[in-house]
């Protein structure tokens, strides 16, 4: 019986102290959030990217619970984590962009394909599932087994993907070979 209502008082006192957390939370959101927008919009220059970042440093402080309730000064918390997401998305951003031109140029050191560019503009087209299938199998020469497991998905589902990979595969070929006879 003590075991019960010892349960029941935990229980109790768990749940008021989540209350307690929810309800300064919201007095938290209430507050700082106009004033953490305007204030990353100062920073980021993009009224929707500041929004975005203030939402992202309120789900983070979300996820921290009572560890954020208890902070002295969760406004300037939720500023650093809002800054450092803009830090992070500007440097993926800029990284992505010195190396966009790369990517984006076709490969021409790749000696076994320059002769087949249409295949890998044919493989292109295919949905990603198969396109992945058809390449794991055929050009890197795995196994049904292998590109299961690679893919974690069942080895039916790769024999399903490499089927209607080749077909979508034949029919885009014999497109491309039609119009180069045109």
């Amino acid at each position: 019986m003590e075991a019960e209502t010892l349960a029941v008082g935990h229980e109790s006192s768990r749940a008021a102290a989540q209350v307690q957390c929810c309800e300064i939370f919201r007095e938290v959101f209430v507050v700082s959030y106009p004033r953490l927008v305007v204030q990353l919009y100062a920073v980021t220059g993009d009224a929707a990217e500041a929004e975005d970042l203030v939402q992202e440093a309120f789900v983070r402080a979300a996820a921290a619970g009572r560890r954020f309730t208890k902070l002295d000064n969760p406004e300037a918390w939720l500023r650093t984590v809002a800054v450092n997401i803009h830090r992070s998305r500007w440097r993926k951003r800029r990284n992505f962009s010195r190396i966009r031109d790369r990517v984006a140029a076709r490969p021409t050191d790749l000696p076994a394909l320059e002769d087949r560019l249409d295949v890998i503009e044919a493989l292109r087209g295919l949905p990603a599932g198969q396109r992945e299938a058809v390449a794991l199998h055929y050009l890197a020469d795995l196994d049904v087994a292998e590109v299961a497991r690679t893919l974690r998905i069942s080895e039916g589902t790769v024999k399903s993907r490499l089927s209607r990979g080749r077909e979508a595969l034949a029919l885009a070929m014999s497109d491309i070979e039609g119009s180069d006879h045109v």
